[in-house]
């Protein structure tokens, strides 16, 4: 079930170079479960990146921004909510549980993975209600599964393929297609983080050959050719096992390479995890790039509201929207992340304070002012009676 044929965009059958198509959307063959990456659809970014995710996730700085966006969103639990008078509604099961195999926090987490990542993330309808044929159960699927079948103008979905197998547009088996707000970063940031593999990469031949390469200059006559040799191998041999060589008073060894602090790895390092906070729209000292920067705890929570709006909010947005459309959710129905009472819940005497002012005011009964602290209601009773007791 694409995006859109929901839109009612889906196209009529094109005929297309057909050896195009297949080198250009091909599943590749791979070893990894997330390997070269060779392209995506969503809005406009349908281009092939040279950066895997594979690669991405083995900078630190990546995975640190990734687990903290991925983590906290799929932590926060999703509700129903209607559109008419804005009242809490029973979820669908599927809302608690998308894939009846895995727990719903799993599902989301590697939702938000594809999109920070491909800027768009798939799933499979694997159930159906009879009553209305809206899904009712889905199972995530990898990005690196997925391939897509343009039009010639590359302008509309004609077709998905799971696995190379052509995936049906509705029904069980089907699509559902998150878009992200952007390309996401394989796409956008892959010369960055291109660097940040680089750096990685030097830093480790660094650190495994801590002596440095060089030549060994003869100030006296010179020698036979069978004596340099010797003297090479010997002084190889030496550096290699990590003992001390010795030179006569003619010979001097004359270091050529610069020590990682001459190259500049550690400013490099902490400058590309800088970047790569400012590609994944992190806060800098949140993945300890940002050295000067100092947190109290009276600033904690409007750290927290600053990651939701800058971080989280674009996959929250992406994914509500997706959920609350009407293929999905019935009409006058929207699908919500909690995040006031989870994510930015203040700390206990603040919310006390709140709810009692709202009782005094009448503005809730105890029952409800309970459930705000997730406590079990009480049965029916007024704030003139707990005055009156």
């Amino acid at each position: 079930m694409g995006i859109l044929q929901n839109l009612g965009l889906r196209a009529k059958p094109l005929e297309v170079d057909s050896q195009r198509i297949s080198a250009q959307y091909a599943p590749a063959v791979m070893d990894a479960p997330f390997g070269t990456y060779y392209g995506n659809f969503g809005g406009y970014n349908n281009y092939v990146t040279s950066i895997d995710r594979q690669n991405a996730m083995s900078v630190p700085a990546i995975a640190r921004c990734r687990n903290l966006i991925a983590g906290t969103i799929a932590s926060i639990p999703l509700e129903t909510y209607s559109t008419k008078d804005g009242k809490e509604l029973p979820n669908l099961v599927w809302i608690d549980q998308p894939d009846k195999r895995q727990p719903r926090s799993v599902t989301i987490a590697w939702t938000v993975d594809s999109l920070l990542h491909y800027g768009v993330s798939y799933w499979r309808v694997e159930e159906i209600y009879q009553d209305d044929n809206r899904p009712a159960r889905y199972q995530w699927i990898q990005n690196d599964r997925i391939t897509v079948k343009l039009n010639k103008t590359s302008s509309e979905v004609e077709y998905y393929m799971i696995d190379g197998t052509r995936a049906p547009m509705d029904g069980v088996g089907s699509l559902i297609t998150f878009q992200a707000l952007d390309q996401g970063i394989l796409i956008r940031g892959q010369r960055t983080i291109q660097s940040a593999i680089d750096i990685e990469k030097a830093i480790n031949i660094a650190s495994q050959t801590p002596q440095p390469s060089g030549y060994i200059r003869n100030s006296g006559a010179d020698l036979p050719d069978a004596q340099v040799q010797g003297l090479l191998a010997t002084w190889k041999s030496a550096r290699q096992n990590r003992a001390t060589a010795y030179l006569t008073s003619t010979l001097e060894y004359v270091p050529t390479s610069f020590s990682p602090k001459d190259m500049t790895y550690n400013d490099s390092a902490q400058f590309l995890c800088t970047q790569l906070a400012r590609i994944c729209n992190v806060p800098a000292y949140m993945i300890s790039a940002d050295m000067n920067n100092s947190m109290t705890y009276q600033n904690i929570l409007d750290a927290r509201k600053e990651f939701l709006a800058y971080s989280l909010q674009p996959f929250i947005t992406a994914i509500e929207d997706r959920l609350s459309m009407d293929d999905l959710t019935p009409r006058g129905q929207v699908v919500r992340f909690s995040v006031d009472e989870t994510f930015l819940r203040a700390d206990a005497m603040a919310r006390l304070n709140v709810t009692e002012k709202l009782l005094n005011l009448n503005l809730i009964t105890l029952d409800e002012a309970r459930s705000m602290e997730d406590l079990a209601p009480m049965g029916e009773m007024t704030t003139n009676d707990i005055n009156v007791q």
